[in-house]
Parts: C-alpha cells; sequence; structure tokens
C-alpha cells in the first residue's frame, strides 16, 4: 500500500497513526518522556488521528502515558490488543477470554502453566507468574514483580537460554486441542489468547465505515514472526512502520510530516 503522506493529498482525518506503547513510544515499561508528548500532541497531533494499541490493561498504558491525559490527547487506545475498544476517552466494547475458553479450560490451562513453572530453574522468580486480563493471559517465567535491573536479566537470560520458547512449544503440545495464540512481547513474558485476537483486533474497530481513514500506519517493535507486532505489521489494512526506540519512532515521523524543523 503506498502512502500520498508527502503528497499533501489526505487530511488529519484520513490517517491514522496507531502506536504499539512498549518500546516504540517508552522504553519498555517506561513512561513517555516529556519530549515525546510535546512532540506527539503539539506537533503531530495537527496532521492525524492518533491511536495506541498494546497487550497490557488500561491502567498499565495510562501509567506509562503519564495519566489520563492519554484519553483525551489519543482519540483511540486499545488495551490488551484491542480486546478494550476506547473511544475518545470512552469505553465502547470490550471481549473476555474466560467466555470465549470456559472456565474448565481456563483452569486446566492454568493449572499446566503453575506446574510447569514450579519445575523450572531460574537465576531469580518473584510474583505475578499468571496474570489474567480481558482478552488474554499474559504469562512470566520469572515474575511480573521483579525490579527493572531483574527484568534485564531475565531478558539477557532468555535470549540464551530460550525460556519463553520452550514453555510456548510445552503449551502448544498440550493444548493441541484449543485454538490459541502465543506471542512473545516484552521482556520477561508472553501473552496467550485465542486465534485472531492479536493485535489486529482492533483494526475491526477502526475499519468501521463511518471512519474515513485512507491510511492505517502502525508503529512497533516486535514486528518479526513470533513478536506481538507482528500479524498488525503484516496485515494489508496497515502500513506497518519498524522501529528500535522511541526515538527511532520520533525520526520517521519527523520525515513522514516533514515536522524536522517544525
Amino acid at each position: 500500500m503506498e502512502s500520498n503522506l508527502r503528497s499533501g493529498k489526505l487530511a488529519p482525518s484520513e490517517i491514522l497513526l496507531l502506536f504499539d506503547v512498549d518500546g516504540t513510544l517508552t522504553i519498555p515499561r517506561g513512561s513517555i518522556s516529556s519530549a515525546m508528548e510535546t512532540f506527539l500532541y503539539e506537533k503531530l497531533k495537527p496532521h492525524a488521528t492518533l491511536a495506541l494499541v498494546g497487550g497490557s490493561d488500561l491502567d498499565k498504558v495510562l501509567e506509562q502515558l503519564n495519566g489520563k491525559r492519554a484519553l483525551k490527547e489519543f482519540t483511540f487506545i486499545f488495551p490488551e490488543n484491542g480486546l478494550v475498544q476506547i473511544e475518545k476517552g470512552e469505553e465502547v466494547g470490550r471481549q473476555s477470554i474466560q467466555q470465549h475458553l470456559g472456565e474448565e479450560t481456563l483452569q486446566r490451562f492454568i493449572n499446566f502453566v503453575l506446574r510447569y513453572l514450579s519445575d523450572i530453574k531460574l537465576p531469580v522468580k518473584r510474583g505475578t507468574f499468571v496474570e489474567f486480563r480481558t482478552g488474554m493471559l499474559n504469562i512470566s517465567p520469572i515474575g511480573r514483580q521483579c525490579s527493572r535491573q531483574e527484568r534485564n536479566e531475565f531478558e539477557a537470560y532468555d535470549k540464551v537460554h530460550g525460556i519463553r520458547q520452550r514453555m510456548i512449544d510445552a503449551l502448544r503440545k498440550e493444548f493441541h486441542d484449543v485454538d490459541l495464540v502465543y506471542s512473545i512481547g516484552g521482556q520477561i513474558s508472553f501473552d496467550v489468547f485465542p486465534h485472531g485476537w492479536d493485535k489486529t483486533y482492533c483494526l475491526k474497530h477502526v475499519t468501521q465505515e463511518r471512519f474515513q481513514f485512507k491510511e492505517i500506519h502502525f508503529f512497533g517493535d516486535k514486528t518479526d514472526p513470533g513478536g506481538n507486532d507482528h500479524e498488525i505489521f503484516e496485515d494489508p489494512r496497515t502500513i506497518g512502520h519498524k522501529v528500535r526506540s522511541p526515538d527511532d519512532t520520533r525520526r520517521i515521523l519527523e520525515e513522514m510530516f516533514d515536522l524536522k524543523d517544525a
């Protein structure tokens, strides 16, 4: 899909900029910088419609984006891969993994995860290994209550030992009869959700006829196969932009909208 941005043919209401959070607008689990806020809200927003899609729940997204200002500045916020839909600061829809899978399957899955984690040895383990979200389960072998230093150390350890990928392989084998997708994102965890409930789920909302978007640009860092940005990055309805950091995101946007000296 070719972009007409440089030709100036598209109005701001026709361009949707859809951002991942971790590694795209912020450092992993960090807060957005004041410089990035100023750029997004004062320089970029007059040129396009802004949206977020992330795997975390709304509270965690708002924590990273300095509170409720994001609800005002972003036209759309899609926590939990878009299973929760927020438009102009108001929740307009949600989907539930509990209803979709049923309690029996859900408990069988969680019990297996906890048994598996009890048998693996890591340099450290902390708390909150299974986080139940509206549209997914988030599994963290080290535990989400680890410190930032422990988080960084686990990421490096995982790159060598493949802890998350081996666990995913075991879950795929055990639950081959359940229609689940496994997606590694961030530094310490992976997401589990029904097929089709990846970040492309949010596109069902923004492609409704009442919107007039002619281009949907997605920005994310985990775009390789297995990453939680891969499906939406490759989706034919989006123009994908792979980024390495918030600074990289800003650089690409400055070039797209000729904002370098604005």
